[in-house]
């Protein structure tokens, strides 16, 4: 009878006491399956660590003697650099959501997976964005490690949760743009082709390397229709500024403060993972 009850549902989450158990359990269950197959095989974890690192590394040192006055920003370069490298790395690291996906579909495991009897199959969804989303603020809670000579400020107040907040959106909001993109292509060479397309372009369309007004007028158009942008200013602000009531980015007109930005990010992750959800349920009936 429950297991009658469950194959009636498994579109649709009752939220009663034992199915919402049960349905966290199956999250858990198969985050789980997915970490055990990180430890065995840690390449791309190594990988998603050593490229942001590189980044710091070897771009920082290239502009490490650049004038302090040359972005006309009262902050040191490899400062500047650092903020864009933080939301750089939950970037790269969440647009890989969508790989195991794709190899479980390739393999046939998805289709074992949606003949059990799981409460929903959004189950599935859900833990492979915890999964990435735990590995990804791992790695930039390293990252962050490593640049904290920069961020000392951030150490004696609440800016280091903000800069979590922030840096937790934006790996929600990719995370579920991989995941769509793992539903609607056909392989996986499609898709690692379209992580490589669109991989630097949004770094170089973004403010991570160079301020807004130092980019010629349609690349600053670009860089203002670029979600990246705004995590790392709003993360920028945080590390350099005493305060919060001044504004933090000016784009197109309108002038955003911090609340604006993560009220931003808000809106585009729910926006995201409704649709995240609409692409799992139909491909999925």
């Amino acid at each position: 009878m429950y297991n009658e009850y469950i194959l009636q549902s498994r579109t649709k989450i009752n939220f009663m006491p034992f199915l919402l158990k049960n349905f966290l359990q199956e999250i858990l269950s198969l985050t789980k399956r997915l970490l055990l197959q990180s430890t065995r095989r840690p390449a791309h974890i190594i990988a998603g660590l050593i490229q942001p690192l590189l980044w710091l590394l070897l771009f920082g040192a290239l502009f490490q003697n650049i004038p302090l006055n040359f972005f006309d920003t009262a902050i040191e370069y490899h400062t500047f650099l650092n903020c864009g490298i933080l939301v750089f790395t939950c970037f790269t690291g969440s647009l890989n959501a969508g790989l195991p996906l794709i190899f479980d579909r390739e393999f046939g495991f998805l289709n074992r997976l949606l003949v059990v009897p799981i409460i929903s199959n959004n189950s599935i969804l859900f833990a492979t964005m915890l999964f990435i989303t735990s590995i990804t603020m791992l790695q930039n809670l390293i990252i962050l490690g490593c640049s904290l000579k920069s961020f000392t400020n951030i150490l004696y107040t609440n800016r280091l949760y903000l800069l979590i907040i922030i840096s937790f959106l934006i790996t929600i909001i990719t995370s579920s743009i991989s995941l769509s993109f793992a539903f609607i292509l056909p392989g996986h060479i499609e898709f690692l082709a379209l992580i490589l397309i669109i991989n630097l372009p949004m770094l170089f369309t973004s403010t991570a390397l160079a301020p807004l007004y130092f980019m010629p007028y349609w690349l600053q158009i670009l860089a203002k229709l670029n979600i990246l942008t705004y995590a790392i200013e709003a993360i920028r602000f945080i590390t350099t500024n005493k305060t919060f009531d001044s504004t933090v980015i000016e784009t197109l007109g309108i002038h955003l403060n911090l609340s604006h930005i993560v009220s931003l990010l808000c809106f585009v992750n729910l926006s995201t993972m409704l649709i995240i959800l609409q692409v799992v349920n139909k491909k999925l009936e």
